[in-house]
C-alpha cells in the first residue's frame, strides 16, 4: 500500500506538503482553507510581540516566474493570536507556529505562547531579507542563531524547527550552529533579497526599495542548499521555494528533503496546489514501485 505519511521531528503528517509561512496564515480561517486543499501541516504568518502594521505600499510585485515582497512582517501580535490557532487546530493536520523576534528572550517568549496555544512545533523566523533588525540580519551569524535556538529549546517541548537564509555564504555554518543547539529541524530556504526598477518612473517598484524574490526562480536554489545540507546534517530538513507541483516537490524531497513547503504557488493555482503535488507524487511512486515516500528522501545523493 503506497503511503505519502510523514513523520518530522515527531510531528505526524498524512503527506509531505506544508503551507509555508507568510501565505495565508494570518487568519484561522484561512489556515483552515489550505488544510482543505490538503496541505499535511500549516506554518502560520511569523508572529511578533505585539501588532505591526508592516512597510508601507507597494509591497508586492509579481514577477514572470514568482514574487518579490517586502511586506515588513505585518502581523497582529502574539496576544491575538491565541483565536486564530484555535480555529486553526480545527483543520485535523499540525500547526506551526512561527515567530521572530529580536532576542533570544524574545523568541523564547513567543514560541512558549505559541505551544500554548496548541502548535504542535514552533518555525524561528531566522531569514526573512526585509525587516531591520529581525530575521536575515540575526540568522547570518552562527553564534546569534544557537543562542536563540538553545534559549527557545529550553522553554518549550514541541519540535523547533530553524528557518534559514539563503543570502549568506554561512548557510551550512549557521545550520549546524543550529543542529547543535538543539533544533530538531531547517527549513531552507527563505526569499532571496532581490530588487526590481520601474524604467517609466525611473526608481524602484518597492517602497522599501529592495525585497525578498520567491517562486520558480529561486528554485534551483533552493534545492542546491537543501543538497548541501542534507550532507551536513543528521536532522531533518523541510525545503521550500518554488515548489508548484508534484516533480518540484520530489527535487527537494530526492536531494534530502524530508517535507516541502509551498507558498507561492498558493497565490499561483489556489489551495488545491497541495492535493494536486500530493496526486503526482502518488502516481509517480505507483509507477516505479515505491511504498514509502521516505524511500525517495535523498535518493540524489546516491
Amino acid at each position: 500500500m503506497i503511503s505519502l505519511k510523514v513523520v518530522l521531528a515527531d510531528m505526524d503528517m498524512p503527506n509531505p506538503t506544508m503551507l509555508a509561512s507568510g501565505i495565508m496564515g494570518e487568519t484561522g480561517g484561512s489556515l483552515l482553507a489550505m488544510a482543505k486543499g490538503g496541505a499535511g501541516a500549516l506554518v502560520t504568518k511569523s508572529i511578533g510581540s505585539v501588532p505591526r502594521a508592516g512597510h508601507r505600499n507597494p509591497t508586492l510585485v509579481e514577477l514572470e516566474h514568482g514574487y518579490l515582497n517586502a511586506m515588513g512582517l505585518p502581523n497582529p501580535g502574539i496576544e491575538h493570536f491565541g483565536k486564530e490557532m484555535a480555529e486553526a487546530l480545527m483543520g485535523g493536520v499540525p500547526v506551526v507556529g512561527s515567530v521572530f523576534g529580536a532576542t533570544p528572550g524574545e523568541f523564547a517568549e513567543l514560541a512558549s505562547r505559541m505551544e500554548a496555544y496548541g502548535a504542535h512545533a514552533v518555525e524561528l523566523n531566522l531569514s526573512c531579507p526585509h525587516a531591520e533588525g529581525y530575521g536575515m540580519e540575526l540568522g547570518m551569524d552562527p553564534e546569534i542563531v544557537a543562542g536563540i535556538v538553545k534559549e527557545v529549546r529550553s522553554r518549550v517541548n514541541i519540535p523547533v524547527f530553524a528557518k534559514l537564509t539563503p543570502n549568506t555564504h554561512r548557510l551550512i555554518e549557521v545550520a549546524q550552529a543550529a543542529e547543535g543547539a538543539g533544533a530538531d529541524g531547517i527549513v531552507a530556504i527563505n526569499t532571496l533579497k532581490a530588487m526590481r526598477i520601474d524604467v517609466d518612473m525611473r526608481r524602484p517598484v518597492l517602497h522599501n526599495l529592495y525585497g525578498g524574490l520567491s517562486g520558480p526562480a529561486v528554485r534551483t536554489v533552493g534545492v542546491r542548499c537543501v543538497y548541501e545540507l542534507y550532507e551536513a546534517l543528521k536532522i531533518p530538513i523541510i525545503g521550500v521555494g518554488g515548489v508548484e507541483d508534484w516533480r518540484s516537490a520530489l527535487e527537494y524531497i530526492m536531494v534530502g528533503a524530508a517535507a516541502v513547503q509551498i507558498g507561492s504557488a498558493v497565490g499561483r493555482r489556489g489551495s488545491q496546489v497541495f492535493g494536486d503535488v500530493c496526486s503526482g507524487i502518488h502516481g509517480y511512486m505507483m509507477d516505479n514501485g515505491i511504498q514509502q515516500i521516505s524511500q525517495l528522501v535523498g535518493v540524489a545523493h546516491d
